[in-house]
Protein backbone atom coordinates (compact mmCIF):
# COMPACT_ATOMS: atom_id res chain seq x y z
CA UNK A 1 0.00 0.00 0.00
CA UNK A 2 1.19 3.45 -0.22
CA UNK A 3 1.84 5.60 2.47
CA UNK A 4 3.12 8.89 3.61
CA UNK A 5 6.72 9.29 5.47
CA UNK A 6 8.36 11.89 6.88
CA UNK A 7 11.47 12.29 5.13
CA UNK A 8 13.43 15.61 6.62
CA UNK A 9 12.36 19.37 6.85
CA UNK A 10 10.15 20.39 3.81
CA UNK A 11 10.05 16.98 1.93
CA UNK A 12 7.04 14.18 2.51
CA UNK A 13 7.10 11.31 0.40
CA UNK A 14 5.18 8.16 -0.23
CA UNK A 15 6.16 5.19 -0.10
CA UNK A 16 5.19 1.27 -0.67
CA UNK A 17 4.67 -0.25 2.50
CA UNK A 18 2.52 -3.53 4.04
CA UNK A 19 -0.61 -3.33 4.98
CA UNK A 20 -1.05 -3.04 8.51
CA UNK A 21 -2.76 -6.39 10.04
CA UNK A 22 -4.52 -6.89 13.42
CA UNK A 23 -1.68 -7.08 16.11
CA UNK A 24 -3.97 -7.00 19.41
CA UNK A 25 -7.46 -8.02 20.04
CA UNK A 26 -9.11 -4.51 20.07
CA UNK A 27 -7.45 -3.89 16.47
CA UNK A 28 -9.22 -2.44 13.87
CA UNK A 29 -7.63 -2.38 10.30
CA UNK A 30 -9.72 0.55 8.02
CA UNK A 31 -9.17 1.39 4.10
CA UNK A 32 -9.12 5.05 4.12
CA UNK A 33 -11.25 6.79 2.17
CA UNK A 34 -10.34 10.23 2.69
CA UNK A 35 -7.58 11.97 4.97
CA UNK A 36 -6.30 15.53 5.39
CA UNK A 37 -3.19 17.33 6.60
CA UNK A 38 -3.85 19.19 10.59
CA UNK A 39 -1.97 22.31 10.90
CA UNK A 40 -0.27 20.36 14.24
CA UNK A 41 1.55 18.52 11.46
CA UNK A 42 2.82 21.54 10.10
CA UNK A 43 5.52 22.25 13.40
CA UNK A 44 8.05 19.23 12.23
CA UNK A 45 7.43 19.88 8.69
CA UNK A 46 8.34 23.51 9.08
CA UNK A 47 11.06 22.59 11.39
CA UNK A 48 9.41 24.19 14.42
CA UNK A 49 9.84 21.00 16.21
CA UNK A 50 12.47 17.65 16.30
CA UNK A 51 10.89 14.78 14.28
CA UNK A 52 13.11 11.56 13.20
CA UNK A 53 13.39 12.03 9.39
CA UNK A 54 12.50 8.96 7.61
CA UNK A 55 9.71 8.41 10.03
CA UNK A 56 5.65 7.60 9.83
CA UNK A 57 3.57 10.81 8.60
CA UNK A 58 2.13 12.65 11.27
CA UNK A 59 -1.40 12.66 10.33
CA UNK A 60 -4.24 11.41 12.46
CA UNK A 61 -7.27 12.26 10.45
CA UNK A 62 -9.29 9.85 8.32
CA UNK A 63 -12.58 8.00 7.70
CA UNK A 64 -13.21 4.88 5.74
CA UNK A 65 -14.19 1.51 5.76
CA UNK A 66 -13.49 -1.08 8.43
CA UNK A 67 -11.31 -4.15 6.37
CA UNK A 68 -10.72 -6.38 10.00
CA UNK A 69 -11.68 -6.36 13.69
CA UNK A 70 -9.84 -8.04 16.69
CA UNK A 71 -11.54 -10.67 18.78
CA UNK A 72 -12.87 -8.08 21.41
CA UNK A 73 -14.16 -5.96 19.15
CA UNK A 74 -18.35 -5.85 18.56
CA UNK A 75 -18.97 -2.30 17.94
CA UNK A 76 -18.34 -2.26 14.26
CA UNK A 77 -17.94 -5.10 11.16
CA UNK A 78 -16.11 -5.50 8.39
CA UNK A 79 -17.98 -2.98 5.80
CA UNK A 80 -18.53 -0.10 8.07
CA UNK A 81 -18.25 3.40 7.44
CA UNK A 82 -16.50 4.84 10.39
CA UNK A 83 -15.15 8.31 11.67
CA UNK A 84 -11.57 7.56 12.75
CA UNK A 85 -10.92 9.93 16.03
CA UNK A 86 -7.66 11.02 16.37
CA UNK A 87 -8.07 9.79 20.26
CA UNK A 88 -8.73 6.57 21.19
CA UNK A 89 -11.02 6.57 24.28
CA UNK A 90 -12.10 3.10 25.68
CA UNK A 91 -15.18 4.77 27.26
CA UNK A 92 -15.15 3.13 30.67
CA UNK A 93 -12.61 4.80 32.74
CA UNK A 94 -12.91 7.68 35.28
CA UNK A 95 -11.63 10.55 32.13
CA UNK A 96 -14.12 8.98 29.20
CA UNK A 97 -16.95 8.90 32.12
CA UNK A 98 -15.97 12.31 32.54
CA UNK A 99 -16.27 13.58 29.05
CA UNK A 100 -12.43 13.48 28.68
CA UNK A 101 -11.65 10.62 26.14
CA UNK A 102 -8.82 12.86 24.84
CA UNK A 103 -6.95 11.69 27.88
CA UNK A 104 -8.18 7.69 28.23
CA UNK A 105 -6.67 6.60 31.48
CA UNK A 106 -6.71 3.05 30.06
CA UNK A 107 -3.75 3.07 27.88
CA UNK A 108 -0.88 5.27 27.19
CA UNK A 109 -1.14 4.87 23.17
CA UNK A 110 -4.24 7.13 23.06
CA UNK A 111 -3.20 9.13 19.88
CA UNK A 112 -3.08 8.43 15.90
CA UNK A 113 -0.68 8.38 13.41
CA UNK A 114 -0.11 7.09 10.25
CA UNK A 115 -3.49 8.18 8.78
CA UNK A 116 -1.80 9.65 5.47
CA UNK A 117 -1.98 5.97 4.20
CA UNK A 118 -4.50 3.78 2.39
CA UNK A 119 -4.43 1.77 4.97
CA UNK A 120 -4.42 2.07 9.27
CA UNK A 121 -4.17 -0.46 11.98
CA UNK A 122 -7.01 1.72 14.82
CA UNK A 123 -5.86 0.80 18.46
CA UNK A 124 -8.41 0.37 20.87
CA UNK A 125 -11.11 0.76 18.83
CA UNK A 126 -14.34 -1.08 20.46
CA UNK A 127 -15.72 2.70 21.87
CA UNK A 128 -14.20 5.13 20.02
CA UNK A 129 -14.51 4.17 16.25
CA UNK A 130 -18.06 6.51 15.04
CA UNK A 131 -20.08 4.48 12.83
CA UNK A 132 -21.38 6.50 9.99
CA UNK A 133 -24.92 5.74 8.21
CA UNK A 134 -24.26 3.94 4.69
CA UNK A 135 -21.87 4.05 2.48
CA UNK A 136 -19.27 6.80 1.39
CA UNK A 137 -21.10 6.61 -2.34
CA UNK A 138 -23.98 7.97 -0.27
CA UNK A 139 -22.29 11.07 0.41
CA UNK A 140 -21.66 13.92 -1.63
CA UNK A 141 -18.08 14.89 -1.57
CA UNK A 142 -19.05 18.31 0.54
CA UNK A 143 -20.63 15.94 3.15
CA UNK A 144 -17.38 13.69 3.17
CA UNK A 145 -15.37 16.72 4.05
CA UNK A 146 -17.69 17.95 7.22
CA UNK A 147 -17.75 14.06 8.31
CA UNK A 148 -13.63 13.97 7.97
CA UNK A 149 -13.83 17.18 10.71
CA UNK A 150 -14.83 15.00 12.93
CA UNK A 151 -12.28 12.87 13.03
CA UNK A 152 -10.53 16.04 14.80
CA UNK A 153 -10.80 19.60 13.90
CA UNK A 154 -14.62 19.89 14.43
CA UNK A 155 -14.28 18.20 17.73
CA UNK A 156 -10.90 20.32 18.81
CA UNK A 157 -12.92 23.73 18.19
CA UNK A 158 -15.80 22.26 19.43
CA UNK A 159 -14.24 21.13 22.64
CA UNK A 160 -12.50 24.38 22.98
CA UNK A 161 -15.98 26.35 23.16
CA UNK A 162 -17.46 23.84 25.38
CA UNK A 163 -14.39 23.78 28.20
CA UNK A 164 -14.56 27.73 27.87
CA UNK A 165 -18.11 27.60 28.61
CA UNK A 166 -19.80 29.54 26.48
CA UNK A 167 -23.26 30.13 27.07
CA UNK A 168 -26.22 31.94 25.41
CA UNK A 169 -25.79 35.69 24.38
CA UNK A 170 -22.10 35.53 25.47
CA UNK A 171 -19.11 37.25 23.48
CA UNK A 172 -16.21 35.21 22.52
CA UNK A 173 -13.24 35.90 20.88
CA UNK A 174 -11.54 33.04 18.80
CA UNK A 175 -7.80 32.89 18.67
CA UNK A 176 -6.32 31.28 15.43
CA UNK A 177 -7.55 31.19 11.99
CA UNK A 178 -6.82 27.45 10.82
CA UNK A 179 -9.36 24.86 10.51
CA UNK A 180 -9.58 24.45 14.45
CA UNK A 181 -10.12 28.25 14.82
CA UNK A 182 -12.81 28.38 12.00
CA UNK A 183 -14.32 25.22 14.00
CA UNK A 184 -14.34 27.18 16.99
CA UNK A 185 -16.19 29.79 15.50
CA UNK A 186 -19.24 27.46 14.63
CA UNK A 187 -18.48 26.00 17.86
CA UNK A 188 -19.32 29.13 19.63
CA UNK A 189 -22.37 29.92 17.39
CA UNK A 190 -23.62 26.22 18.12
CA UNK A 191 -23.62 27.46 21.71
CA UNK A 192 -25.48 30.24 21.54
CA UNK A 193 -22.75 33.49 21.55
CA UNK A 194 -24.04 36.45 20.32
CA UNK A 195 -20.95 38.45 19.80
CA UNK A 196 -17.43 36.36 18.10
CA UNK A 197 -14.21 38.09 17.28
CA UNK A 198 -12.45 36.71 14.87
CA UNK A 199 -8.59 37.42 14.90
CA UNK A 200 -7.76 36.74 11.31
CA UNK A 201 -4.85 38.58 9.01
CA UNK A 202 -5.93 36.59 5.51
CA UNK A 203 -9.24 37.80 3.55
CA UNK A 204 -10.19 34.41 2.44
CA UNK A 205 -10.29 32.46 6.74
CA UNK A 206 -11.96 36.35 7.29
CA UNK A 207 -14.57 35.46 4.54
CA UNK A 208 -14.82 31.91 5.82
CA UNK A 209 -15.17 33.23 9.73
CA UNK A 210 -17.88 35.68 8.73
CA UNK A 211 -19.50 32.74 7.02
CA UNK A 212 -19.51 30.83 10.28
CA UNK A 213 -20.68 33.01 12.53
CA UNK A 214 -17.72 36.06 13.24
CA UNK A 215 -19.42 39.20 13.55
CA UNK A 216 -16.38 41.19 13.98
CA UNK A 217 -12.35 40.53 12.69
CA UNK A 218 -9.47 41.59 14.58
CA UNK A 219 -6.19 41.41 12.66
CA UNK A 220 -3.54 43.12 14.62
CA UNK A 221 -1.28 41.55 17.28
CA UNK A 222 0.27 42.37 20.27
CA UNK A 223 -1.21 45.24 21.83
CA UNK A 224 -2.22 46.33 19.68
CA UNK A 225 -4.66 43.70 18.84
CA UNK A 226 -5.62 43.34 22.69
CA UNK A 227 -6.63 46.81 22.21
CA UNK A 228 -8.55 46.87 19.17
CA UNK A 229 -10.20 43.31 21.03
CA UNK A 230 -11.14 44.85 24.51
CA UNK A 231 -13.19 48.05 22.65
CA UNK A 232 -15.37 45.46 20.94
CA UNK A 233 -16.33 44.38 24.43
CA UNK A 234 -16.51 47.72 25.49
CA UNK A 235 -13.16 48.28 27.52
CA UNK A 236 -14.84 44.68 29.85
CA UNK A 237 -13.34 41.96 28.22
CA UNK A 238 -15.12 38.75 26.40
CA UNK A 239 -16.87 36.26 28.30
CA UNK A 240 -15.09 33.44 26.61
CA UNK A 241 -11.97 33.11 24.36
CA UNK A 242 -10.96 30.27 22.55
CA UNK A 243 -6.89 29.90 21.96
CA UNK A 244 -6.56 27.21 18.82
CA UNK A 245 -2.80 28.53 17.91
CA UNK A 246 -0.61 27.38 20.69
CA UNK A 247 2.11 29.87 20.00
CA UNK A 248 3.38 31.89 22.76
CA UNK A 249 1.73 35.25 21.39
CA UNK A 250 -1.39 33.97 21.06
CA UNK A 251 -1.45 32.72 24.71
CA UNK A 252 -0.74 35.72 25.91
CA UNK A 253 -3.39 37.65 24.36
CA UNK A 254 -6.31 35.55 25.08
CA UNK A 255 -5.29 35.83 29.08
CA UNK A 256 -5.40 39.61 28.12
CA UNK A 257 -8.93 40.15 26.31
CA UNK A 258 -11.04 37.70 28.92
CA UNK A 259 -13.20 39.69 31.52
CA UNK A 260 -12.56 38.18 35.29
CA UNK A 261 -14.37 34.88 35.70
CA UNK A 262 -13.92 34.60 31.75
CA UNK A 263 -12.38 31.06 30.69
CA UNK A 264 -9.90 30.17 28.18
CA UNK A 265 -10.77 27.09 26.32
CA UNK A 266 -7.25 26.62 25.08
CA UNK A 267 -6.78 24.16 22.56
CA UNK A 268 -3.82 25.02 20.13
CA UNK A 269 -0.42 22.46 20.56
CA UNK A 270 1.28 24.43 22.86
CA UNK A 271 4.71 25.69 21.58
CA UNK A 272 5.09 27.81 24.31
CA UNK A 273 8.02 28.03 26.95
CA UNK A 274 7.32 28.93 30.74
CA UNK A 275 3.46 30.59 30.84
CA UNK A 276 3.14 33.65 33.69
CA UNK A 277 0.47 32.84 35.16
CA UNK A 278 0.23 35.93 37.35
CA UNK A 279 -2.29 37.75 34.67
CA UNK A 280 -5.13 34.78 34.96
CA UNK A 281 -4.51 34.40 38.46
CA UNK A 282 -4.77 38.50 39.00
CA UNK A 283 -8.36 38.73 36.90
CA UNK A 284 -9.95 35.68 37.92
CA UNK A 285 -8.98 34.14 34.15
CA UNK A 286 -9.57 30.38 34.18
CA UNK A 287 -7.46 28.30 31.75
CA UNK A 288 -9.25 24.89 30.90
CA UNK A 289 -8.85 22.64 27.69
CA UNK A 290 -6.31 19.98 26.49
CA UNK A 291 -6.50 16.72 23.95
CA UNK A 292 -10.25 17.00 22.60
CA UNK A 293 -13.24 14.65 23.72
CA UNK A 294 -13.60 12.99 19.78
CA UNK A 295 -15.81 10.10 20.25
CA UNK A 296 -17.39 11.87 23.05
CA UNK A 297 -18.35 14.88 20.85
CA UNK A 298 -19.40 13.32 17.87
CA UNK A 299 -21.50 10.42 19.63
CA UNK A 300 -23.24 12.63 21.34
CA UNK A 301 -23.83 16.38 18.95
CA UNK A 302 -21.51 16.96 16.30
CA UNK A 303 -22.35 13.80 13.84
CA UNK A 304 -25.98 14.69 14.10
CA UNK A 305 -25.63 18.45 13.60
CA UNK A 306 -23.53 17.59 10.12
CA UNK A 307 -25.96 15.02 8.91
CA UNK A 308 -28.88 17.10 9.51
CA UNK A 309 -27.12 19.93 8.10
CA UNK A 310 -26.83 22.21 10.89
CA UNK A 311 -23.14 22.82 10.69
CA UNK A 312 -21.02 22.33 7.21
CA UNK A 313 -17.28 22.84 8.77
CA UNK A 314 -16.28 21.08 5.35
CA UNK A 315 -15.07 24.24 3.94
CA UNK A 316 -12.42 24.71 6.17
CA UNK A 317 -11.27 22.10 3.24
CA UNK A 318 -9.89 24.51 0.09
CA UNK A 319 -8.10 22.37 -1.80
CA UNK A 320 -7.80 18.43 -2.76
CA UNK A 321 -4.86 16.47 -2.98
CA UNK A 322 -4.20 12.90 -3.76
CA UNK A 323 -1.68 10.65 -1.61
CA UNK A 324 1.22 10.95 -4.77
CA UNK A 325 0.92 14.59 -3.74
CA UNK A 326 0.99 14.80 0.15
CA UNK A 327 4.30 17.04 0.10
CA UNK A 328 2.70 19.60 -2.24
CA UNK A 329 -0.94 19.12 0.83
CA UNK A 330 2.02 19.92 3.16
CA UNK A 331 3.47 23.21 1.30
CA UNK A 332 0.81 24.93 0.39
CA UNK A 333 -0.61 24.74 3.87
CA UNK A 334 2.38 26.27 4.91
CA UNK A 335 2.82 28.49 2.26
CA UNK A 336 -0.82 29.84 3.16
CA UNK A 337 -2.71 29.01 -0.08
CA UNK A 338 -5.09 26.74 1.33
CA UNK A 339 -6.56 26.72 4.77
CA UNK A 340 -6.75 22.97 5.32
CA UNK A 341 -5.16 20.17 2.17
CA UNK A 342 -8.11 17.58 1.91
CA UNK A 343 -6.28 14.25 0.67
CA UNK A 344 -8.42 11.91 -1.45
CA UNK A 345 -7.21 8.25 -0.90
CA UNK A 346 -9.31 6.24 -2.55
CA UNK A 347 -12.79 5.77 -3.64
Amino acid sequence: MKKAIFKKVGQMDVEDVDIPKIEQPDDVIIKVIRACVCGSDLWAYRGLEDKAENSENSGHESIGIVQAVGSDITTVKTGDFVIAPFTHGCGHCPACLAGFDGDCQSHTDNFSNGNQAEYVRFQHGQWALVKIPGKPSDYSEGMLKSLLTLADVMATGYHAATVANIKHGDTVVVMGDGAVGLCGIISAKLLGAKKIISTSRHPDRQALAAKFGATDNVAERGDEGVKKILALTNGFGADAVLECVGTELSTETALKVGRPGSVVGRVGLPHTGKMDISTSFGNNIIIAGGPASVTTYDKSRLLKAVLDGEINPGLVFTKSFDLDHINDAYQEMTDRKVIKSYVVVSD
